[in-house]
């Protein structure tokens, strides 16, 4: 391809992506596509940045190709012995729970397949070639997912709206008894905030603490959290009780009954750990709830695993079309065997 016209082509299709992004984005900012159209920007961006570097020097543009090509199995290498350490970290600070395993699980997987790949590789088995490429296929569909999910994590993040809102909704994660644990705390201190300062520009959003009684909980997780609230110096007649939910989903549906029975037309700011927040995101859009999600810090050695759990929720969240995709891919390998 003539240099110039991969400029204008790569553009071109960056382009398309772009307006695609915005678009949903100003539509809806609670949908993963706009994370997938945002990593296609990107990735096509960054082809019409080599090809415009090439106009201007070839050996510029070969080193550009030559770094990223030796950046990719660094970058794994790098990863699956961070999320290995990590992994022991969670287990040694966190409990054996499977959901506390996942990045050990997921940094143990990135040796063990590159081991596989290598050893494989040296054997003449059509097999074993049909079996490797099948499972790069949809360790490279998933990664992809993956990258998209964090991409759009970060951006969500700092891209604030400056609409008013009626309230702040603050999510429960569990109980310890009575006692509200770091994790929670960090919630209830950054809907504090988030509180004081609209209050300081005359506007008087309620507080909704949400969460019912779990196994191993002394108290509503919403009683706790409201008393947090009060010790810290919220009046509690700024706070409203939901204390019915056992799920993220019911969170967000019982709040939305208690806002929209206060206010039909009500906006709202929903608060959660940042690691949940673009989850939480897409639950309050299938929630129709009309409001958008804030995180809150989370310590950084748990952030890998639970960052892991919640995109495996995503892709349970869109187990049809993961799943059809993942089949077509098992099925091409299955055909390739056959011929």
């Amino acid at each position: 391809m003539d240099g110039e016209c991969g400029v204008i082509i790569s553009f071109g299709i960056a382009g398309v992506w772009f307006v695609l992004f915005l678009y949903t984005w100003f539509r809806d900012r609670r949908v993963l596509r706009n994370g997938v159209y945002l990593v296609l920007t990107l990735f096509f961006g960054g082809i019409g940045t080599v090809f415009a570097l090439e106009q201007v020097s070839d050996t510029a543009a070969r080193l550009l190709v030559i770094a990223v090509l030796v950046a990719i199995p660094i970058t794994i290498f790098v990863l699956a012995i961070f999320l290995t350490v990590n992994g022991v970290t969670m287990w040694k600070r966190e409990g054996h729970r499977p959901a506390n395993l996942l990045s050990l699980a997921a940094g143990l997987g990135i040796i063990a397949f590159t081991i596989f790949g290598v050893i494989t590789q040296q054997w003449s088995s059509p097999f074993l070639d049909v079996v490797r490429s099948t499972m790069l296929l949809a360790l490279t569909y998933v990664s992809f997912l993956f990258v998209c999910f964090l991409a759009y994590s970060f951006v969500y993040a700092r891209i604030r709206g400056s609409r008013k809102v009626d309230f702040i909704v603050v999510l429960g994660s569990g109980l310890r008894g009575s006692r509200v644990p770091p994790l929670l705390a960090s919630r209830l201190d950054r809907a504090h905030l988030t509180w004081q300062r609209a209050r300081a520009k005359g506007r008087s959003p309620l507080l909704i603490t949400s969460g019912g009684q779990g196994p191993g909980e002394d108290v509503p997780e919403s009683h706790a959290m409201a008393k947090y609230l009060v010790d810290h110096g919220v009046p509690a007649d700024q706070i409203l009780l939901e204390d019915r939910s056992t799920s993220t989903f019911e969170n967000l549906t019982f709040s939305r009954t208690i806002m929209a029975g206060l206010d039909p037309e009500y906006r709202c700011l929903i608060v959660t750990n940042n690691y949940h927040a673009l989850r939480a995101a897409f639950t309050a859009r299938k929630a129709k709830v009309n409001g958008q999600v804030l995180g809150s810090p989370t310590a950084t050695y748990f952030w890998p695993s639970a960052t892991i759990r919640e995109f495996a929720a995503v892709l349970l969240d869109h187990k049809w079309i993961n799943g059809l995709i993942l089949g077509l891919i098992f099925l091409r390998g299955l055909f390739v065997l056959a011929f």
